[in-house]
């Protein structure tokens, strides 16, 4: 009887650990079973953030780019699976890296898209409560804040990301840069925040000017989720 009971009990257990449970606060991409992530739908209408952000690059980087992040995720994970299955592993630097590039693609543009909402419908305005007080310790001023993240964002080389993350350790948040999407990670921190400066999320309104979309950016920031974001770390 004992047997039987702990065989119940391990292979409830290990039930469990093959069935993917959304989380109640998603920062990012939302769980999934290996190769089977999908493109997360906008939170709001492709035109929502005008004039901030126009409804064209919206539906481009929604519909064209993100969704390559998705399908190149589950393509790196499909050839990784068979190559645990052959054994043969002689591609494994090449779709390790492309799990890694397109992999971090799609969980930033799932959270790029929940911390922005139309300007008075959540985005924009200043942060508050604990986030603000947070911003206030680690950078002086929420002022502070917003300069050294949007020198950041302006002064990443080529295609990458600016990012305000939450480091575990100690409980501070930094300003991180990130090329590409995987390069310059910081481990042991999660991004709350990121602002997606790939000319293809602005180049079709701002053109060159990756410094006028930054400055228009703040004005759909949405402070709410950034601190959903913050709060559901530091439970």
């Amino acid at each position: 009887m004992n047997d039987r009971r702990s065989f119940l009990k391990t292979a409830a257990a290990g039930a469990a650990a093959l069935t993917v449970v959304p989380s109640l606060h998603v920062i990012g991409a939302e769980p999934a079973p290996s190769a089977q992530h999908q493109l997360p739908p906008l939170p709001y209408p492709a035109e929502a953030l005008e004039p901030y952000i126009d409804a064209q690059t919206m539906q481009i980087h929604h519909d064209k780019h993100h969704l390559g992040y998705v399908n190149g995720l589950n393509k790196a994970e499909e050839e990784l699976a068979k190559a645990r299955a052959s054994g043969d592993y002689s591609l494994i630097q090449h779709w390790s890296r492309q799990a890694a590039f397109h992999g971090g693609g799609h969980w930033l543009h799932s959270m790029f898209w929940k911390v922005m909402a139309p300007n008075g419908k959540g985005g924009g305005g200043e942060p508050t409560g604990d986030l603000a007080t947070s911003i206030k310790n680690d950078f002086g001023s929420v002022d502070a804040f917003r300069k050294q993240f949007s020198a950041a964002a302006n002064a990443v080389e080529g295609s990458g990301w600016a990012l305000l993350h939450y480091r575990h350790d100690d409980g501070r948040l930094i300003v991180l840069q990130a090329e590409n999407q995987q390069k310059l990670s910081s481990w042991g921190s999660t991004p709350i925040l990121g602002i997606d400066v790939w000319e293809h999320a602005y180049y079709l309104k701002y053109q060159n000017k990756r410094g006028d979309y930054v400055t228009a950016w703040w004005n759909v920031v949405n402070w709410g989720q950034v601190a959903q974001n913050l709060a559901s770390i530091r439970r």
